[in-house]
């Protein structure tokens, strides 16, 4: 991003625009204090900048659910690090053993290549994981007092991942209002920002940004470099290939 305030990985939206853009629910306003749920991937690190480029004071808040892409939170603190904000790592690796069945937390399962939208991809599921991190990241909203509780999920999840479909969040704020009731802060959110925005979206509104595409992990192997075959690194890769922005993951199969 050069002094101007224009990317210079695009050459096509000003940061003033992008702040302004009417992205999903949070657009009304500019939130003060943002609990974020950061994993260290693509959506969530642009869902950091965004937040960060409307003003808002950033906790980033990661979790150790016993994944076996767990470098993926070594990325998250670097992200932390290039924001300049406080993050949370929530040890909860024993929920690993209690969630046996998925690719992403049994070791005797494999992680299936393909795309999103193959059957195969439901093997990634973790039960309940979204429910667990947002009620964590409310908790800690409540105790300090942040006004919006922000997640990455987008539209692209919808077929496979039951907890990050407009339904899941929209009940889930009014189960969070009633748990809470008193304790949050006026005008508290939970948000979601990109439902309905692709993977293709996010990463142009990255670029827009200036974020370090480079520093993210997405890849559900969580080896030496992204395995370029899983399904979260086949969508990466067409969603840079289909915004016309250069890619900057190392992959081991192209």
């Amino acid at each position: 991003m050069d002094s101007s305030g224009r990317c210079g990985a695009t050459g096509v939206l000003f940061v003033r625009d992008v702040v302004t853009m009417p992205i999903g629910s949070a657009a009304h306003r500019h939130p003060r204090h943002a609990i974020v749920i950061a994993s260290g991937g693509l959506d969530s690190t642009v869902l950091a900048y965004w937040l960060a480029a409307r003003g808002a004071e950033l906790t980033l808040l990661s979790v150790d659910y016993g994944q076996r892409h767990r470098v993926e939170l070594e990325h998250a603190t670097d992200i932390a690090r290039l924001l300049n904000c406080p993050q949370e790592i929530i040890d909860l690796s024993a929920l690993g053993r209690l969630l046996a069945g998925s690719a992403l937390t049994d070791a005797e399962m494999s992680v299936p290549d393909g795309y999103y939208t193959d059957k195969s991809m439901r093997a990634t599921v973790v039960p309940n994981r979204n429910a667990i991190m947002l009620d964590i990241a409310v908790a800690m909203a409540v105790a300090r007092k942040a006004d919006v509780v922000a997640f990455g999920a987008h539209a692209g999840d919808h077929a496979i991942y039951p907890d990050c479909r407009p339904e899941f969040v929209e009940r889930f704020t009014r189960s969070v209002r009633t748990a809470n009731e008193g304790l949050l802060v006026d005008e508290f959110e939970i948000v979601a920002p990109f439902l309905t925005q692709s993977k293709t979206d996010i990463v142009r509104l990255g670029a827009a940004l200036g974020v370090p595409f480079e520093r993210t992990w997405s890849c559900y192997r969580g080896e030496a470099e992204h395995c370029g075959t899983c399904g979260t690194c086949t969508e990466r890769k067409e969603a840079f290939e289909q915004s016309g922005i250069s890619d900057p993951t190392r992959y081991r199969a192209v």
